[in-house]
């Protein structure tokens, strides 16, 4: 209910600023780069994580606020991957999620902007190899991103960072294995202005 809350407010305010034509509509892709927090099992006692690239797919809507300040929430399916190295094996695990960013930015100098806020998960799918794992604790989850970007006319490109701050892990069904689903990650995106 909370969460139909926020989305119809949103849905509101950009409906206003998109009267004042003030706002603007595109798609954004990109690559993720980072893993998805550790491993824990009592047979393994050493665990290291290789990071490994995801990539992201979405939409957007960004009102201005004001000449320098805006308010850009964003709907994109992502896919995190990472690989844990134990003693005896290696294991690839894998997220598909939707994230909801729903970003506060400034512009600083020029096309030049910054921005930040809090991001909201919702874990589709997660997937270890070779090991049977259960549904995720919290399908829904919070982090919080912040970067700079570029815009260039109706094209933007950014980086940022991204931190899962909810706890939150899968288990598998057959094996005292847990896996913390936070990611931990620097993101590149591209976007274009419709």
């Amino acid at each position: 209910m909370k969460n139909t809350f926020v989305f119809l407010m949103l849905f509101t305010f950009c409906t206003i600023l998109a009267q004042e034509k003030r706002v603007a509509f595109g798609v954004k892709a990109g690559l993720n780069y980072g893993d998805n927090g550790k491993i824990e099992a009592t047979d393994i006692v050493n665990t290291s994580v290789d990071d490994r690239v995801g990539y992201h797919l979405g939409v957007f809507l960004r009102g201005n606020l004001t000449d320098q300040i805006y308010l850009k929430p964003e709907l994109q399916y992502a896919v995190n991957n990472s690989m844990y190295n134990t003693d005896t094996k290696s294991l690839e695990y894998n997220i598909k999620k939707l994230d909801l960013p729903i970003l506060v930015g400034v512009s600083v100098l020029g096309p030049i902007h910054i921005f930040g806020g809090p991001a909201l998960q919702y874990i589709v799918e997660n997937d270890l190899e070779d090991v049977r794992l259960g549904d995720v604790k919290n399908d829904f989850t919070v982090g919080l991103q912040f970067g700079a970007g570029l815009q260039l006319e109706r094209f933007n490109i950014d980086i940022r960072y991204e931190r899962g701050l909810s706890k939150n892990r899968a288990e598998s069904i057959d094996e005292d294995i847990r896996v913390d689903t936070r990611p931990n990650q620097i993101i590149i995106g591209i976007a274009l202005d419709l």
